[in-house]
């Protein structure tokens, strides 16, 4: 099987480790990535911002970037949520009317496609630290994915995952909205961030960079004893 490879942007620019673990990690599931490096944003930022003509305009180029009738995967539910959610409301009843509902029915979140589509669940993986599993409010309310983090993380070998109370709270990281409600979304972060710490993990670990990268501000800026890392990244660390 070949997939179509989706890296948001990001994870393009701040976490590109991130993006190889994912390239990594579909191999090691028996599948051929193709990676178009003309793609861009989704345009789920601009869209949240309230600039729908511009949100129009990149969603354009990425239902062109992502032309083939093949599985488009991403590390993200939130950019993968706001494909499926969101695009029929810019692209309905338009010249890309049937582009978008390809798109809308072949693109998966990492973990979804893994374990729903491939059946594929161990890697072999090696991680031997605490962690605590936060549930994005798009992975877990729009894609209502989450068991498939928990399953593959069952497998990996010294791993022990601890649950965090309130698991389904948001943790305030969307981005416009954090930026628009800035003391709500930092005290959103620092429940989300207690409850991971209260459970005595080292690590908040999720399906969505884009939560992880607004705990790590909290974190970082209170100097909290815990990390985040993305779900690839620990899945990524097998032997060859």
């Amino acid at each position: 099987m070949t997939i179509d490879l989706f890296i948001p942007c990001f994870i393009d620019q701040f976490y590109p480790q991130t993006a190889v673990n994912t390239v990594k990690v579909l191999e090691k599931a028996g599948v051929e990535v193709n990676y178009n490096p003309d793609q861009t944003c989704c345009g789920r930022f601009a869209y949240h911002a309230g600039f729908i003509e511009e949100a129009k305009a990149l969603g354009d180029k990425f239902l062109s970037d992502f032309d083939n009738d093949r599985p488009v995967v991403a590390p993200t539910a939130s950019c993968v949520a706001f494909i499926k959610k969101r695009y029929s409301e810019l692209f309905f009843n338009t010249a890309n009317h049937l582009n978008f509902k390809r798109l809308e029915k072949n693109v998966y979140e990492l973990t979804d496609f893994l374990v729903n589509v491939l059946h594929f669940d161990d890697f072999g993986a090696e991680f031997p630290h605490k962690v605590t599993y936060h549930d994005s409010c798009s992975g877990l309310r729009d894609l209502h994915i989450g068991k498939e983090a928990r399953q593959l993380l069952s497998h990996v070998k010294g791993l022990e995952l601890l649950e965090m109370k309130q698991t389904d709270m948001c943790c305030g990281g969307e981005f416009t909205f954090a930026m628009n409600n800035e003391e709500v979304s930092v005290g959103m972060a620092s429940h989300k961030v207690r409850n991971g710490m209260n459970t005595g993990a080292e690590y908040i670990v999720s399906t969505d960079m884009s939560c992880l990268m607004h705990q790590k501000s909290y974190i970082d800026a209170n100097g909290l004893p815990i990390q985040v890392i993305h779900i690839a990244d620990i899945l990524a660390n097998f032997d060859n």
